[in-house]
């Protein structure tokens, strides 16, 4: 099993699934194919899918029938891993993890100036949004990577789990693990104000105590960083608020308005080379951004966002279309990451 993994890791392979009554396969360049015609038994698949595992963590799997767990088999090879049982039997899902600390200039983002300036303040929200295997983690490490090494202060993670390890270098660096270290994200969260941190990165903002405390902290001279299952920055905005009760609405979004530092969304596309591209949309606050969030209407985001190129800001359609016009991507592929009618009249 651990060659199996180091070889999947050297060859390219971005995921490994092992699951009872199918064959195993992988996924590269995020299209699926089968590693061979043996369908795992269901013996099979909880034998492959517990071997690594310590006495406690087959204990914790066995009985909650749901795991998470970072498996690290050398300093090169790193793993998320999520366990659990279908109807068939055991499963796991093995992502490859970089071992790698990345830096922010190698991810192909757009307006890289804009995104390091929104980390040179010292409180406020900033938000890192896309859909599962957008590339967010990775985004995340980069950022905490760029403020270690920029600035001299404290940081704490909060991640389930902890995949890419950051050692400390101008900051001191305290990464904690939900399950292992903490109870959940919002208890890390309560914790870390009583541990004297200036920047906290949140590896997702996923319920109401959360994004209150996320909020709250940002609002209080931290500098939060968290990450949201969300495609743009108005559906980030309306999402983050929506959790709130009506009766908190009018507070909440005042302080989102004063908080908000910036949204950065991406998508991982395929490229016309066989490879991956990253697409993204980058919003900054300003004083035309914090009054719409005040009063609720995020429907006039995008013109601010037009009009806000010369603060770095992005429409994610017009970084799918610089990629179309670059021949990054083709035609199909930039119809489906565009919705406006007049972008989609300039696709050929």
């Amino acid at each position: 099993m651990r060659g199996f993994l180091v070889l999947c890791g050297d060859e390219g392979v971005s995921d490994l699934h092992l699951c009872a009554g199918a064959k195993p396969f992988v996924r590269r360049q995020r299209a699926l194919s089968y590693l061979g015609e043996h369908v795992l038994t269901e013996e099979e698949a909880l034998r492959l899918n517990t071997v690594l595992l310590a006495k406690h963590q087959k204990d914790d799997y066995l009985r909650l029938k749901d795991y998470d767990l970072a498996l690290a088999l050398d300093e090169s090879h790193r793993y998320r891993v999520n366990l659990m049982f279908q109807k068939d039997g055991a499963s796991g899902c093995y992502r490859m993890v970089s071992a790698e600390v990345p830096e922010i200039d190698s991810l192909g983002l757009k307006n890289v100036d804009t995104i390091k300036k929104l980390l040179s303040y010292h409180n406020g929200l900033m938000l890192v949004t896309g859909p599962v295997g957008a590339g967010k983690t990775t985004t995340l490490a980069a950022l905490v990577n760029e403020l270690n090494k920029a600035r001299k202060d404290h940081i704490i993670t909060v991640e389930d789990p902890v995949e890419i390890v950051q050692e400390s270098i101008g900051c001191n660096v305290t990464q904690r693990q939900v399950g292992s270290h903490t109870r959940s994200f919002s208890s890390a969260l309560k914790g870390a104000l009583r541990e004297d941190p200036d920047i906290m990165a949140i590896g997702e903002l996923r319920d109401l105590e959360t994004i209150e405390m996320a909020i709250s902290a940002s609002e209080t001279g931290h500098l939060v960083i968290g990450t949201m299952h969300t495609s743009d920055a108005s559906t980030t905005l309306n999402r983050l608020l929506d959790v709130f009760p009506p009766a908190q609405q009018t507070q909440i979004r005042s302080s989102v308005a004063e908080s908000l530092r910036g949204v950065l969304c991406q998508r991982i596309l395929p490229s016309t080379d066989g490879g991956l591209v990253l697409a993204c949309e980058i919003l900054t606050s300003n004083p035309a951004v914090a009054a719409l969030i005040r009063e609720g209407k995020m429907q006039g985001l995008r013109n601010v966002m037009e009009t806000g190129v010369k603060d770095g800001m992005c429409l994610m359609e017009n970084s799918v279309m610089e990629l179309y016009k670059a021949g990054k991507i083709s035609a199909d592929v930039a119809r489906q990451n565009v919705t406006t009618k007049g972008v989609l009249a300039q696709i050929t």
